[in-house]
């Protein structure tokens, strides 16, 4: 959908959201695993007509920030949804379930930025591409980084003079997993 503002024609959305947003919106909420937000933006687009784009968005996504081959189940669910989509004959698109699907396993998979940093930070640096304002930042950060407190259990002195016992380790630990894989022992630690 084109809208105009005034700038000119820019993309919108069916409930005129700015196209460029929604996607930002739909990656960022992945990264953070976000899965309500990140499922309401991509089917957003998806409705929109951009069904294409978010399938193109979401294989990038699956490189770029997360870890493992998840880059292979996306792709599984987008030939399935191409295959539900074969012969429409100008009927509106259908199976926006394997969007959503991707969705969920893109923000319950394990983050990496390693592929983005290779390109970005390794290859162009060493073909002499002046790395970027974030490259530079990065770089120019002081050395010393505090400890967070989350540091300091019954593992460390400074912990265990703070009063930390083993069961507060096992359930500050366990609730600060993200994603969180279901085990087969968590209710011993509830509570």
């Amino acid at each position: 959908m084109f809208g105009l503002t005034g700038h000119g024609m820019r993309l919108r959305t069916i409930r005129g959201y700015d196209f460029g947003e929604v996607s930002s919106a739909m990656q960022k909420a992945i990264r953070r695993g976000e899965t309500l937000y990140a499922g309401y933006w991509a089917l957003e687009l998806w409705a929109s007509g951009f069904g294409h784009y978010v399938w193109k968005r979401l294989l990038t996504v699956s490189a770029e920030d997360c870890w493992g081959i998840i880059t292979k189940e996306v792709k599984a669910l987008h030939e399935s949804y191409a295959m539900i989509n074969a012969n429409l004959s100008g009927r509106r698109a259908r199976g926006r379930i394997f969007i959503s699907k991707a969705v969920i396993l893109l923000c319950a998979a394990k983050k990496s930025r390693d592929a983005d940093h290779l390109q970005n930070f390794v290859y162009d640096e060493m073909r002499g591409i002046d790395p970027d304002t974030l490259a530079d930042e990065l770089r120019s950060a002081p050395e010393y980084v505090p400890v967070p407190d989350y540091a300091f259990d019954c593992h460390t002195r400074r912990g265990k003079s703070m009063g930390k016992t083993k069961a507060d380790f096992f359930k500050a630990e366990q609730a600060a997993l993200v994603p969180l894989e279901q085990g087969l022992f968590d209710h011993l630690v509830a509570g």
